[in-house]
């Protein structure tokens, strides 16, 4: 999926449900304005917000994703791999983080693997997030900052981490570098 088409899906979805803006919003306890935006392609907003929003559509966050489906097993070329989501903090800025899901078109998942690249953020875009699940990532390139609770860790090309997602984290490029990460999020 095109990171252009997230809007129009989430939009579908909605509208399959017979949900009102307003409605799907307090159900996801976020504001009719983000909703507004996302279907409008104007914001792409960090996972958190997805999940909640797939979650009080009673849809896997991966269906938002998703453009067909396969047998088993799923084998995602790297020469195959395609931008699904590119998260930016507002309309006119670039996108901090583009992911490419690893698990698009297998629709009995529980994870959601990802490969993505961080570009670098200014401080007052780091903000943290929680949702239920867990976590796991692995650096590929560059340096990763994990704020995990009043943590601070620096991860480096090799290092992986592993935690519970309900806990309020950050994961960012650490510095003036690009990042690279493979990351696996389960959704209970």
């Amino acid at each position: 999926m095109a990171a252009e088409k997230l809007g129009t899906r989430v939009r579908k979805f909605r509208e399959e449900r017979e949900l009102s803006i307003e409605q799907l919003a307090e159900a996801a306890g976020v504001s009719t304005d983000m909703v507004v935006s996302l279907e409008q392609d104007n914001i792409y907003p960090s996972l958190a917000p997805l999940q909640k929003i797939a979650r009080a559509m009673n849809i896997r966050l991966g269906t938002f994703m998703d453009d067909v489906d396969v047998n088993d097993p799923l084998v995602v070329r790297r020469a195959e791999q395609e931008t699904d989501l590119a998260m930016q903090k507002a309309k006119n800025k670039k996108a901090a983080f583009i992911y490419h899901s690893l698990g698009k078109g297998k629709a009995d998942r529980n994870m959601e693997p990802f490969y993505i690249e961080i570009a670098p953020e200014p401080e007052e875009d780091r903000n943290f997030s929680s949702h239920q699940g867990e976590e796991f990532i692995v650096v590929l390139k560059g340096q990763i900052l994990l704020r995990y609770g009043r943590k601070e860790i620096i991860l480096e090309a090799g290092d992986s981490a592993y935690y519970n997602s309900a806990i309020p984290h950050y994961v960012g490029a650490h510095g003036d570098s690009p990042a690279e990460i493979y990351a696996v999020i389960y959704y209970p």
